[in-house]
């Protein structure tokens, strides 16, 4: 079951992506649906509908599409990322210079190079996601520090001690329960978000991206 629940999430998670203008005009019919991203504490979950109180306060019904994905997250450490691994990494430009991760996420060897690439995030002001493969990761004063390469580019990202590590495990229906923490990669849609896949947190690892 994981193999089929994990290429859908990274989609799901990489999708924002795409949210950039294009270059040239094209038809309404080939325009991508704007991506919206729900994080929150499930108030409950009935059928197809996902309600949601969002860390902004509000409270939001989720749909979930026709054949919609769960998976959940399971806490990781640092020194579990070695080269050659594919991860997404949450970061800010630190004063120094370079950036220093809010977040690492260590995608499983199947989704290896799927929605790779550096693009802007939401999870604070002026964060970036990048989705790369690590090139090395050098242990420093305060944690290390990881050279990540994507599309013949490379960028250095400060892993501080304390930085929320996390890999992709499985989930089921019976996790959707109040109070479960959700991170949901969403279309925009006239009758509120529209899911196609969901990254809930339980045994106590929430999902940090």
């Amino acid at each position: 079951m994981i193999k089929t629940i994990l290429p859908a999430l990274l989609l799901g998670l990489t999708a924002i992506a795409s949210t950039a203008l294009p270059a040239a005009p094209v038809h309404a019919e080939d325009q991508k649906p704007e991506q919206v991203h729900v994080r929150g504490s499930i108030v409950s979950y009935s059928g197809s509908v996902l309600k949601v109180k969002t860390r902004e306060g509000e409270t939001v019904d989720v749909t979930l599409a026709d054949g919609w994905k769960l998976a959940s997250v399971a806490n990781a450490a640092v020194t579990d990322i070695k080269p050659g691994d594919f991860v997404g990494i949450a970061s800010l430009p630190s004063a120094g210079g370079g950036d220093g991760a809010l977040e690492v996420l260590i995608f499983p060897p199947a989704m290896k190079g799927a929605g790779e690439g550096s693009y802007g995030w939401d999870l604070k002001p002026n964060s970036s996601m990048t989705n790369a493969t690590v090139a090395d990761a050098v242990k420093g004063v305060d944690g290390r520090t990881v050279t990540v390469s994507y599309h013949g580019k490379e960028k250095k990202i400060a892993i501080p001690d304390g930085t929320p590590v996390v890999t992709i495990a499985p989930a089921t229906n019976d996790d959707l329960v109040p109070g479960a923490v959700v991170f949901i990669p969403a279309e925009k849609a006239a009758s509120g978000p529209l899911a196609h896949q969901v990254l809930v947190g339980k045994n106590g690892v929430v999902p940090p991206m």
